[in-house]
């Protein structure tokens, strides 16, 4: 069997780092896999890079911003069908489509030879611009009048409608089987123009034989951390994407008392955790991006939890890292969140949008040994039990035989 991948990246951004993770491994399993991207970071002779006229599509790129519709202005999606890397494959698996790489519209093209898997790290397959709607269900009957132009990918005029029915177009001329890290991802799909196909649940996978728990003296050692403080992690891509709740975050640990306070050291990774510092009265250690799963699995190991104050997401792997590496989380009720979080087991849930509940939970993690001592164990089994790579290698392959025989 031979797999291509299409994606944004290879290891940028969660969706392309889950990708990757999966190519490798089905790679490990002898089956031929490569990957299709816009901007490949590491050398990797099963890596190809996506062929586009950039700067003709910089031109036309503005004129569709105006108007409101994202990724129409892409030139060379379709002629990805005429390549032999796509002539020598047997199945196309369609990963990441928005970030400014790939025409949507190319999606028949692509699956008229070749059966299609489509996995959604987000929203955006089905709705009208956005990657994630949040409390807007406008997406469920054709969108139009847009409560948020501006939330990621960000349009210029509400063409949200014609949008969502130009994806339904696409969509009613393709082969396509969906795949949701999430159950939660699964059940909004159901709802959605991708209806028409079969919808599946694999959840992303990682190598807990690299993320596993690690001696957390030994690890802030390491890092420089002090041994005699509780320690929270945060860990964003961009501290200054609303969505990912540095505010709430800010203002929870803003409403802790003193002595909880005092005694409390936060890192960060990510971009921006510098400027947490100057809005809370706890030391800040900002280590900003890191690369490299064995050193984020120290940096996990290293700290009693993870506070993750997510407005809403899917399946974040972030989540699965830390909870392979035995660190509980406190997050908030809301999308994806809980299928990892599992409240009392693997951490505990906040109301969501509420950092006064949200400090509650941080205070009663913090406050109780044995309860950090019992997650810690509960997070290693669940994660080694449902969320492995190889688990997930199996499910894909499994996938894909299904979609080849009946193609």
């Amino acid at each position: 069997m031979k797999v291509l991948h299409v994606n944004k990246s290879d290891i940028i951004g969660g969706a392309s780092i889950a990708g990757h993770r999966l190519h490798s491994e089905l790679r490990r399993h002898s089956i031929e896999s490569f990957l299709l991207v816009d901007s490949p970071k590491i050398s990797d002779p099963n890596t190809f890079t996506i062929q586009r006229r950039r700067f003709l599509e910089s031109l036309t790129g503005r004129i569709f911003f105006g108007l409101g519709l994202n990724y129409l202005h892409i030139l060379g999606s379709g002629e990805i069908a005429k390549t032999k890397l796509y002539e020598d494959v047997d199945i196309i698996n369609f990963h990441n489509l928005h970030g400014g790489y790939f025409n949507y519209l190319a999606i028949p093209e692509l699956t008229k030879k070749k059966p299609a898997v489509f996995t959604l790290h987000d929203m955006w397959s089905f709705t009208g611009h956005c990657a994630y709607s949040f409390s807007c269900n406008r997406w469920e009957i054709g969108c139009g009048q847009c409560p948020d132009l501006g939330t990621y990918p960000a349009i210029a005029r509400d063409n949200t409608a014609l949008e969502w029915k130009l994806k339904l177009w696409a969509y009613s001329r393709s082969c396509l089987t969906i795949v949701t890290p999430s159950q939660w991802l699964a059940n909004l799909a159901q709802k959605s123009i991708l209806s028409r196909f079969s919808i599946n649940h694999i959840p992303n996978g990682l190598d807990t034989d690299i993320y596993q728990p690690l001696e957390a003296s030994l690890c802030r050692s390491a890092l420089g951390i002090p041994q005699d403080k509780k320690i929270l992690l945060f860990s964003a891509q961009s501290f200054n994407d609303p969505r990912k709740g540095s505010d709430l975050l800010i203002s929870a640990l803003q409403k802790l008392p003193a002595s909880i306070a005092n005694e409390l050291v936060l890192i960060t990774m990510g971009d921006g955790g510098e400027e947490l510092s100057q809005e809370i009265n706890i030391p800040v250690f900002a280590l900003g991006y890191v690369g490299g799963d064995r050193l984020k699995s120290l940096v996990y190991s290293a700290a009693d939890g993870l506070i993750f104050p997510t407005r809403v997401d899917n399946l974040p792997l972030v989540l699965q890292e830390s909870i392979a590496c035995g660190t509980p989380v406190l997050s908030f009720n809301t999308g994806g969140v809980p299928e990892l979080v599992r409240s009392g087991i693997t951490g505990l849930l906040a109301e969501p949008e509420n950092p006064d509940d949200l400090a509650g939970k941080i205070m009663e993690f913090l406050e109780d040994d044995l309860l950090r001592q019992r997650m810690a164990q509960a997070c290693r089994e669940v994660a080694v039990a449902e969320y492995s790579i190889e688990l997930q290698a199996k499910r894909y392959l499994s996938l894909y035989k299904q979609v080849l025989e009946k193609f």
